[in-house]
């Protein structure tokens, strides 16, 4: 059987390997001059492998039509691609938050990893070669695929595994969605997933009237916060959307960061969430330290005040805060910095513990497609066999990766939906 594999990411080489196992025929056509250049940006460069929670886990990970991949991470679980780089010689560690990387800390050596094993099992990869159709015929049945340069392949079966519209660089534009739709599919809205959110700069923040969110962002740009935990609100209810406790960054253009990135999956598919945050009723809540309760925190301050009573409020915080932190704190308390700490009442203090409890940022919209590390939406997965990755409207058409309309939080969850739903249709 000849087997054609559209896109040379993390999901069409799995599905090509997996494929040339069971005896078929394959080649790859990948559009750029080289595969898996998305692979290569993963985890900043390093490669975040997969997540080592129960492979039961994935799917509560997965806003995005979790459970439509319940049988590909039977398929093929986080243990078999941990498996498959160790037969490739990469070693793998685990991190933080059950992620797991390559130990040499190089997104490269598991791009090299897929690349050896596809040529030591002769898998033809034509790189410069971007597809127009796929042709069916009148039974709606694959026969082949066209080329853009007017080539013609013939093919028993295709599986498409082009990407979504995030990091259109590597190749991701989106192009996959309109050759499934020739077809008759349907593509459900794609959104921007795992992307930054920007703040807002029209509204005040609580208690200043002089600063709003992205004036704050701006002054803690390049400000990366660990073990803080954040709580993104819908304020028209007083709703809680989401929350998680981790890593976060401030931008030039409001917040970014692993937590900031699994909220917006989160965001996207909140009721109404386009007028929610025209109307900047959408607050993320970051408590600086989650560890203290307020009465904690309150002791903890005294005790800095007292050791640093002769001290300027500005200069006595350098234990609590990060020194980037303390200026932007102190101007939304509204005490003036220059006070000396053994002048600060007891309001004061307590001002300054609600904040450092709840540092409030407006949140105004999400970054663009083209800063998500995924894609919300796709090929919908009504149309899909869970069991196989076969369209059920073309015979011989498979789908694989993040053209289908699934998406996952960081941590390793959406490559590995790439190398299950590939393995599944390869082996399908």
């Amino acid at each position: 059987m000849k087997v054609v594999v559209i896109g040379g990411g993390p999901a069409g080489m799995m599905a090509a390997i997996a494929s040339r196992k069971m005896g078929n025929e394959v080649e790859i056509l990948e559009k750029m001059d080289s595969c898996g250049r998305k692979l290569l940006i993963t985890g900043k460069g390093r490669c975040n492998i997969t997540s080592s929670l129960p492979i039961e886990d994935f799917i509560k990970n997965i806003p995005g039509n979790g459970r439509f991949l319940y049988s590909s991470f039977q398929n093929y679980t986080n243990e078999d691609i941990v498996n498959f780089l160790r037969e490739q010689n990469v070693q793998v560690k685990e991190e933080r938050g059950n992620r797991v990387f390559p130990c040499s800390d190089k997104s490269i050596d598991v791009l090299n990893a897929f690349l050896r094993k596809l040529k030591e099992l002769k898998v033809n990869i034509s790189t410069n070669s971007e597809v127009e159709e796929i042709l069916v015929n009148e039974s709606n049945k694959v026969i082949g695929v066209k080329l853009k340069n007017e080539d013609y392949i013939e093919a028993d079966k295709v599986i498409l595994a082009t990407g979504g519209k995030s990091y259109p660089s590597t190749g991701s534009t989106g192009a996959g969605y309109e050759i499934a739709k020739k077809l008759g599919h349907t593509i459900t809205q794609i959104k921007p997933s795992l992307v930054p959110l920007c703040a807002n700069s029209n509204l005040s923040i609580e208690g200043s009237a002089e600063k709003n969110s992205l004036q704050l962002c701006k002054e803690l740009q390049g400000l990366s916060l660990r073990n803080v935990a954040i709580c993104i609100k819908d304020m028209k209810i007083n709703k809680v959307i989401y929350e998680d406790f981790g890593e976060m960054l401030f931008t030039h253009f409001g917040v970014s960061g692993p937590t900031i990135l699994s909220a917006s999956a989160h965001l996207l598919r909140y009721k109404n969430i386009e007028d929610l945050l025209k109307d900047g009723n959408i607050v993320l809540q970051i408590d600086l330290k989650p560890a203290l309760s307020e009465e904690k925190l309150d002791n903890r301050i005294l005790r800095d005040f007292e050791k640093f009573k002769n001290r300027e409020l500005k200069n006595s915080l350098d234990e609590l805060l990060p020194q980037k932190l303390i200026s932007p704190i102190i101007d939304l308390t509204g005490i003036d910095k220059d006070k000396k700490v053994n002048e600060i009442t007891k309001e004061e203090r307590k001002r300054l513990v609600k904040i450092l409890k709840c540092l409030k940022i407006i949140i105004k919209d999400f970054r663009g497609i083209e800063e998500a590390i995924i894609t919300a939406g796709g090929v919908s997965i009504k149309e899909i066999n869970p069991k196989t990755m076969e369209s059920k409207k073309i015979q011989g058409l498979y789908f694989a990766g993040e053209i289908i309309d699934v998406d996952a939080y960081t941590g390793g969850f959406n490559l590995q939906i790439a190398y299950s739903t590939g393995y599944t249709a390869g082996i399908s």
